[in-house]
């Protein structure tokens, strides 16, 4: 999946050139995987969620759909995490997941 991933995104950049910062998750440094031309990966420290900022947008979904709730059905979970991210705006985004180190 990670390979699909990264193909297709690079054919969505078409031309440009990314910089894409990743954790080092088994997939994501697998010695299968053909990074292409147009994509140049970073790879933050081990062991380093802070760094990471889509960590914080993750914490703040659990907390508002997880802590101290139960749910009967899988679906039931997913439409409460949907429901929750459909109301966070492009500010809170921005807050959640900006980083001054980068």
């Amino acid at each position: 999946m990670m390979q699909t991933y990264l193909d297709e995104f690079s054919q969505s950049l078409g031309e440009k050139e990314i910089i894409l910062i990743m954790d080092q998750a088994g997939w994501h440094k697998s010695k299968d995987l053909v990074i292409p031309k147009n994509i140049d990966i970073w790879f933050l420290p081990p062991y380093s969620p802070e760094l990471n900022p889509v960590e914080r947008l993750w914490k703040t979904i659990k907390k508002n759909t997880l802590h101290n709730r139960l749910y009967d059905t899988l679906k039931q979970l997913e439409k409460a995490v949907v429901d929750y991210f459909d109301t966070l705006t492009h500010e809170v985004m921005r807050q959640l997941c900006t980083c001054s180190y980068i």
